[in-house]
């Protein structure tokens, strides 16, 4: 008789205890109820799994899978070269590694209102606590790009309502992007923002912004939880989370940054190991094999290999 049939708990001695989408009711109410608190969130952007767990494990309570962050680690510039099922395979891995609730950046949805349906439909089924879709044209250009253009209004709030009804969990928290503030000017990002908090968004995103002033304006004017986008260049880089919180900004990413800052890592370590010959003058910045193989979870997987051998079987 096995332990479930006598009653007894199950014995699960080699079990890891990395959960995958299997915690995912878990990780969207925990989003509902950080965006219903009164501390701002910030969310560093992830590019690939093992990002995804040092900024888990750095303590940050949400992951954020960078568009245009996964469209580099891929070898691609983010135009909208990759497909949803490419970025949604990237992104499984993440949520596969991470124990925080997880946003996804699911640039248009990958089309029109049919193909937003689908997107919603994977992206929630691999267990993402919320994403944001924008009002760009398709295909996308990434936000830090001059000449983005967006489909008007009526189209967007379309999408965003095929969007809305085709997720499975009310606590998936979508989130509407618009991207209009340099092609049709700040009444068009306020005016979107409301008639997208009307349709039915759980959070407005609005990127773009020239000035903390228009950062005030828009939030004095867009009603529910906001969000933001700070990066290296913006008229308000140096501004703090808790200026953003002030203004009325409840979610803050970073999403490029912890790419940028790896990229320029690996390209000092190379020069120096191209004129030194040697790493040793890294040794101190570089991650401890320890704490890398903790990251991953080796212990765990070395725990499971134990009990599951076929020598503690026969025993």
């Amino acid at each position: 008789m096995s332990n479930t049939e006598s009653g007894e708990a199950p014995h699960h001695r080699g079990r890891l205890t990395h959960t995958p989408a299997t915690g995912s009711a878990g990780k969207r109410k925990r989003l509902r109820e950080l965006i219903g608190s009164k501390a701002v969130i910030v969310a560093p952007g992830a590019y690939d799994a093992a990002s995804a767990a040092v900024i888990g494990h750095a303590g940050f309570p949400v992951v954020h899978a960078t568009g245009a962050g996964i469209s580099c680690s891929l070898g691609y510039p983010d135009v909208g070269l990759l497909g949803m099922r490419e970025v949604a395979d990237h992104v499984q891995r993440m949520v596969d590694v991470t124990s925080v609730p997880l946003v996804a950046d699911i640039d248009t949805g990958y089309g029109n209102q049919l193909n937003a349906i689908r997107t919603i439909r994977e992206f929630e089924r691999i267990g993402v606590a919320g994403l944001h879709i924008e009002d760009q044209v398709f295909p996308k250009k990434c936000g830090l790009l001059s000449g983005r253009e967006v489909i008007p209004q009526k189209d967007m709030i379309a999408k965003l309502r095929s969007a809305l009804d085709a997720r499975v969990d009310d606590n998936l928290v979508i989130i509407a992007r618009t991207d209009a503030r340099d092609a049709l000017g700040l009444e068009a990002v306020i005016e979107r923002g409301q008639a997208f908090h009307e349709a039915g968004a759980d959070m407005i995103f609005v990127y773009g912004a020239h000035s903390p002033e228009e950062l005030r304006k828009i939030a004095d004017k867009v009603p529910g939880p906001l969000m933001t986008h700070v990066s290296r260049g913006a008229s308000f880089s140096d501004i703090s989370h808790a200026d953003l919180g002030d203004l009325g900004y409840k979610l803050v990413i970073h999403a490029l940054s912890p790419l940028e800052v790896a990229m320029e890592a690996i390209s000092e370590y190379l020069e120096a190991l191209r004129e030194i010959g040697s790493e040793k003058a890294f040794e101190e910045k570089m991650m401890t094999y320890q704490d890398l193989y903790g990251l991953v979870k080796l212990p765990e997987w070395l725990e499971a290999e134990r009990v599951y051998s076929v020598e503690e079987k026969t025993q």
